[in-house]
């Protein structure tokens, strides 16, 4: 049974000024702020000088979203990485030339993964950065029922990492945070879960579900850690059905997803994506662009586009059109669980991760989101297996599927068939399915990989 208690129901805008305001009113605050930032920028960094020089324009020119949309694309991740290397080459230090403050300035830093590269200091932040950054964190927390003096388990990778930089906001909200670094294992989780008995915990749904098999094995209930919430970020997870069930009704509390500060998702039993409650922070979702042309795409209810991003009130390293590679879908009309007024955003998957099969594009989240519908007949693991280097594969798809621990494998042909159905149906894709026994996909306690590279 799921714990509500001490929820709030409707979610708001983190700024309680924002929330008085129309939508129209709210554009308009934003168009303010971005008036503001984008001199701060062409002030303070010769990237972006660069940048505007070569679109022909100046901060000066942009007086609304209308003619801010006309900009090009300032940056992407191999941008960034060149930016980096020429920091570092002329000034010795690895922010990159769009850096705006001086690196004296500078009170945290925290990188991509650098699974597809070398790693991105794209999380440098000043104190008041920090500041500024740590109401969000303060909002969802409060909003999941976490309040100072509580306690929440963070199982993340620490260090210099993104995630890192949510502790600061954890500890600004007065909660201790229990923060054990996943490389540690499952078992050092659960020791230190067990020892401290946290309100709440932050990691990725992979290992959330991970740790409830983990413990079973020894004889430990999860839903005895009293949890109030748990939060979840990094994978598409939640978004299905099945899992976001799985992981509430074992730990006995509600999960949400986040992305960073910019938003969470509502107390429902059922999900409806993140809700954008931060447009004081940055200018998405109202910008989506076309993945390949990188043409604005008009938000609707249901829009589909690559996430840009450009934060608003950062001083270090403030991320301006920048192509995130995110592909999301944003919802316009008011959130059926809890009534929130403003924009949604579901994810749907990466800009790299996007396969083409006979000239269909197809995404790898969409078809592990569609294979967990037939959960408990199957586990919900799956691998993609890449013969050749994305994007383009030569049919059949080869995916690897583990089947549900209680399935008699002489049923698993008429389950095929209709995993086939569905995602000849749903994906336009018809794949060839190999069947793996529970348990024998690997998964990782970060971020559990969609695909098996065989090149």
């Amino acid at each position: 049974m799921i714990n509500t208690m001490n929820k709030l129901k409707n979610v708001k805008y983190t700024n309680l000024l924002i929330n008085n305001m129309t939508e129209e009113e709210i554009i308009n605050y934003q168009e303010k702020l971005l008036q503001k930032q984008l001199k701060y920028v062409y002030r303070n960094s010769e990237f972006y000088r660069q940048k505007f020089n070569e679109a022909g324009a100046l901060p000066e020119d942009i007086k609304s979203l209308m003619d801010y949309h006309k900009l090009p694309i300032f940056m992407n991740k191999a941008i960034e990485r060149e930016s980096q290397k020429e920091s570092h080459k002329r000034f010795g230090h690895p922010f990159g030339m769009h850096l705006c403050s001086s690196p004296d300035d500078i009170a945290f830093t925290g990188t991509t993964s650098g699974t597809s590269g070398s790693p991105t200091f794209t999380y440098t932040f000043t104190k008041q950065d920090l500041n500024f950054l740590n109401n969000y964190i303060s909002h969802m927390l409060e909003y999941g029922g976490v309040h100072s003096g509580d306690r929440l388990l963070f199982s993340h990778a620490l260090g210099i990492y993104a995630t890192s930089s949510i502790l600061w906001g954890i500890r600004s909200h007065g909660v201790l945070p229990i923060d054990v670094d996943v490389r540690g294992g499952s078992k050092m989780i659960l020791q230190y879960a067990q020892m401290t008995k946290p309100n709440a915990a932050m990691m990725t749904p992979s290992l959330a579900l991970h740790l409830i098999d983990k413990a079973r094995e020894s004889g430990i209930n999860v839903g005895d850690f009293g949890m109030q919430s748990i939060f979840t970020v990094g994978e598409i997870g939640i978004g299905i059905p099945e899992i976001k069930k799985k992981i509430e009704n074992a730990y006995g509390c509600r999960v949400y997803d986040y992305l960073g500060e910019l938003g969470f998702s509502c107390d429902s039993d059922d999900y409806y994506g993140i809700h954008c409650v931060a447009p004081d922070l940055c200018i998405f979702p109202n910008d989506i662009v076309d993945p390949e042309t990188k043409k604005p795409i008009q938000i609707n209810d249901g829009s589909i586009g690559e996430m840009i991003i450009t934060e608003l009130n950062l001083q270090a390293l403030p991320r301006i059109r920048y192509a995130t590679g995110d592909m999301v879908q944003v919802f316009t009309n008011e959130c059926p669980g809890c009534g929130f007024k403003g924009k949604r955003i579901k994810v749907i998957g990466r800009t790299d991760d996007m396969l083409i099969i006979k000239g269909v594009n197809v995404y790898p989240s969409a078809i592990k989101r569609l294979i967990s519908n037939f959960i408990p007949n199957v586990t919900g693991e799956i691998r993609i297996v890449l013969d050749t280097p994305p994007p383009r594969v030569t049919p059949p798809l080869r995916v690897k599927i583990e089947y549900g621990a209680n399935v008699d494998e002489s049923n698993l042909s008429d389950i095929e068939q209709r995993i086939k159905k569905v995602l000849h149906t749903e994906a336009r894709v018809t794949p060839e399915i190999i069947w793996c026994a529970p348990g024998t996909l690997e998964k990782a306690l970060t971020k559990t990989p969609l695909f098996e590279k065989m090149y």
